[in-house]
């Protein structure tokens, strides 16, 4: 990248941050080390960094308020959440503040660095809505709910809208079931994961007319759209 991407890093732990930091560097990223809240939202306030990384445990402001504090202002920055909280409350809590993503300690650094470009890639494409998305021989358009082949549309709901964004936010990647059922139905009871199949199933039929395109079920995992 001809200009770095700058991450905010919230870590109070602080050898667990240099440690984050130097391999973000090595990585091409300028990085800025906050050791609490209160120093990340000022540093967030001047710098403006395009990703925020946020340990959810801090002293003096934790990383859940900080984010609902910076979500009051900016609707679109990525917020990653770090903690050693592994429940799912704590996943839909973070969530529920305005987080993009979770990772869980311990991690590896190649999880953290894929899940930054990850979001990178997702605010990209969410800055081109207002566009057709290409899906094989299909286009998708987010913010008018539509599938259209050929000249011929078809209508999505809400919720067949989040999905396959989410889908094609990871083309040909894994989308995690639990996050998936988190983030558009609230949590990932059984009930839930049975609606989200049926409305899986629905997606594959709408898509049908391309045989090239497929929605893979990861067992244990989550699904995969190939196209």
């Amino acid at each position: 990248m001809n200009e770095k991407t700058t991450v905010l890093l919230a870590e109070d732990e602080i050898a667990l941050g240099t440690i984050i930091q130097e391999s973000l560097e090595s990585r091409d990223f300028k990085v800025i080390l906050c050791s609490n809240g209160e120093i990340a939202w000022e540093k967030y306030k001047s710098e403006q960094p395009e990703v925020l990384v946020l340990d959810v445990m801090m002293p003096k402001k934790d990383g859940f308020t900080l984010a609902e504090q910076i979500r009051k202002i900016d609707p679109f920055t990525p917020i990653i959440f770090l903690t050693s909280k592994g429940q799912t409350e704590d996943v839909v809590k973070g969530f529920g503040h305005g987080g993009n993503d979770y990772v869980r300690k311990p991690f590896s650094m190649e999880e953290l660095i894929v899940r930054i470009h990850a979001q990178l890639d997702r605010r990209q494409l969410k800055n081109q809505q207002s566009d057709w998305l290409p899906i094989g021989k299909f286009e998708f358009h987010p913010t008018r709910q539509l599938l259209k082949f050929e000249e011929n549309e078809t209508p999505l709901t809400a919720r067949e809208t989040q999905l396959l964004q989410i889908l094609l936010e990871n083309q040909n990647d894994i989308s995690d079931r639990s996050l998936i059922l988190t983030k558009i139905w609230g949590n990932d009871d059984f009930f839930n994961a049975r609606s989200m199949d049926v409305f899986i199933t629905k997606l594959r039929k709408k898509l049908q007319k391309d045989p090239e395109i497929q929605i893979l079920n990861i067992r244990g995992y989550g699904y995969k759209l190939v196209c």
